[in-house]
């Protein structure tokens, strides 16, 4: 149990701690956009209203490039982390920021000149909007740059550990956000110019408080233009792209679905649907912030090559995550009346039954769409574009579109709200007879079910994983990796010094790291592979960040009997890496 299950709590550990801050990120174009609502409905009018859903398309055309390239560098940097190669990491990270860059200045020179151009005549013809529409453009120009380098700044604040810098910008954009609104809106009565201004001076805001890390000089990305090729853009764009097409469908989609309730509910329809969703698509935030966590902790895996720790992520994904938001569905369901009553106070008015109904039956589909994101994100970090590409037609798209159009006559609300949840049935149905088929065996196992080929990693029998806890277990640990290394047939030197050097770490993180912070336990969660004649061995802990290479007595020349331990490690070791991967010490070494 102790060998089997250490990685497994450490990863667990993690994955809800970087938790939190993903769902932070994501909420927050939600916030603002009730933000935004509200200082329109309440200071100007119906035509602000209109401009903020004209506008809307052009948002979620940049905020999905700008998630294409979260994702793609993402996935990069996770997989060349996992393999230690930090130049490589910095050069996507120089890239990424770059590309943005650029896609940020060429769309908000489009926004500009249509504002200016009033070349916004072909998205309204009603001089009255357009009108209104020009001054919202001119100050959600002023926000497209740092909205998109936040969106990677964000991402690479998460690889880094820095989810307090990450935490703190967020909060201060909501804060500035909702006063600047407020200041520019209610007060000056600068209209839509001040509507679209007061959240693009937050996102400056927001991208200043993130930047500190790497103004700071401590952090590990650093931006070197220099030696930065079509490749390494391509590579995000490529990589990016499979996870980000779903943003796509999801807008074919929400034409269609608007045309079905007009066709066969009405207006009625519209308005009972528009309320539940725009709370559902907060709730949205939680499985989605879970597929950033898992996609970052599996990027790390497969550069690692580390497939129980691939395997590990998808377990916590479907048996923790899964129950967590079977929770909240089930108490959005229960609250279905008071949280329509948010939005309609009459229960005689159609609407209000027609809502109650939505809140009752949509929510079914947020428990099926953990598997669906788990497996997608999987998919595109692995290279799987089909099954990528397969998920979001049936999810975002097909699925929903065929089951609300067979639905929405016969049932009304009702067929509409279950179509998502059906859709979600069909992709688990699909990513079951992916693997079936792939295997040509029926999946027994998680494992079987992400059909991780059988060339990745090493074999059972080339590894051992570890568990220690305090310093008695680690008395222990030389004895298990000098009869591994026997088990291999490696020479007996070799295995000697590797069951020293593992003893003489592990035995250093208990002592120095495990007490040096309030935690109330740690682990080292040690894994030993043969791989092409090398003893690898990795020892990771969730410590405070640490690089035994810094410990002066290696290199102190004065006392040879200080550090006498570790110096051997130096000495008999081919190589030895460290790094701190999202809040994880990690040091290999290689005998």
């Amino acid at each position: 149990m102790n060998k089997n299950r250490s990685g497994y709590r450490l990863l667990s550990k993690l994955y809800f701690r970087l938790l939190p801050v993903q769902i932070l990120l994501l909420l927050i174009s939600s916030v603002n956009d009730i933000i935004s609502s509200l200082s329109a409905s309440n200071f100007i009018g119906g035509e602000a209203m209109s401009a903020i859903g004209l506008y809307t398309p052009i948002g979620a055309f940049c905020y999905g490039v700008g998630m294409m390239f979260v994702g793609g560098s993402q996935i990069l940097c996770g997989k060349y982390m996992g393999e230690n190669e930090i130049e490589k990491t910095r050069k996507v990270f120089s890239a990424d920021l770059l590309l943005t860059a650029v896609f940020s200045a060429v769309m908000t020179a489009v926004c500009l000149i249509g504002s200016l151009g009033d070349l916004t005549r072909i998205l309204t013809p009603d001089p009255v909007v357009r009108e209104s529409l020009n001054r919202y453009l001119l100050g959600k120009a002023a926000g497209i740059m740092p909205l998109m380098l936040g969106l990677q700044i964000s991402s690479f604040l998460s690889l880094e550990n820095q989810t307090k810098n990450a935490t703190a910008a967020s909060v201060a954009l909501l804060v500035s956000n909702f006063g600047l609104s407020y200041l520019f809106v209610g007060v000056l009565g600068m209209g839509e110019f001040g509507l679209a201004l007061a959240p693009s001076v937050s996102l400056w805001i927001f991208l200043l408080i993130e930047m500190q890390h790497y103004f700071s000089g401590k952090s590990m990305m650093k931006l070197s233009p220099a030696g930065i090729g079509f490749r390494e853009v391509w590579q995000i764009v490529k990589t990016g792209f499979p996870g980000s097409v779903g943003d796509g469908y999801i807008v074919i989609l929400s034409f269609i679905v608007n045309a079905l309730i007009v066709r066969f509910i009405g207006s009625v329809g519209l308005s009972a649907y528009a309320a539940t969703t725009s709370v559902m698509d907060i709730l949205w935030t939680i499985p989605c912030g879970m597929q950033a966590v898992s996609r970052m902790l599996m990027s790390v895996s497969i550069g690692e090559e580390d497939r129980k720790s691939l395997t590990d992520v998808m377990r916590i994904g479907l048996f923790k995550c899964f129950p967590l938001v079977v929770c909240v569905t089930a108490a959005v369901i229960a609250l279905a009346v008071p949280l329509t009553r948010m939005f309609y106070r009459d229960p005689a008015d159609p609407v209000f039954e027609m809502t109650v109904t939505a809140f009752r039956i949509l929510p079914l589909y947020l428990p099926l769409s953990v598997v669906t994101l788990q497996f997608a994100c999987y998919a595109q970090a692995f290279g799987k574009q089909f099954l990528v590409h397969l998920l979001s037609l049936i999810d975002e798209l097909l699925g929903v579109a065929v089951f609300s159009f067979l639905l929405i006559g016969p049932m009304g609300i009702s067929g509409l709200c279950i179509a998502p949840a059906l859709s979600g049935a069909v992709c688990v149905l699909a990513i079951v007879l992916y693997s079936w088929i792939s295997r040509k065996a029926f999946p027994q196992n998680v494992e079987q079910l992400m059909v991780i080929p059988d060339d990745f990693g090493v074999p059972e029998d080339a590894r051992i994983d570890i568990s220690v806890r305090n310093i008695d277990e680690v008395m222990n640990v030389s004895k298990q990796v000098i009869d591994f290394c026997r088990r291999r047939g490696i020479d007996g030197r070799t295995a000697f010094f590797s069951g020293l050097c593992l003893e003489e770490m592990a035995a250093n993180v208990v002592q120095h790291g495990f007490h040096k912070d309030n935690k109330k336990s740690h682990s080292v969660d040690i894994r030993v592979t043969h791989k092409r004649d090398d003893v690898i061995l990795r020892i990771k802990d969730d410590c405070i960040p640490f690089d035994p290479a810094e410990r002066q007595e290696i290199f102190d020349p004065k006392d040879r009997a200080k550090g006498a331990g570790i110096r051997v490690v130096y000495k008999s070791a081919k190589d030895i890496r460290h790094q701190n991967i999202l809040g994880m010490n990690v040091l290999i070494i290689r005998m």
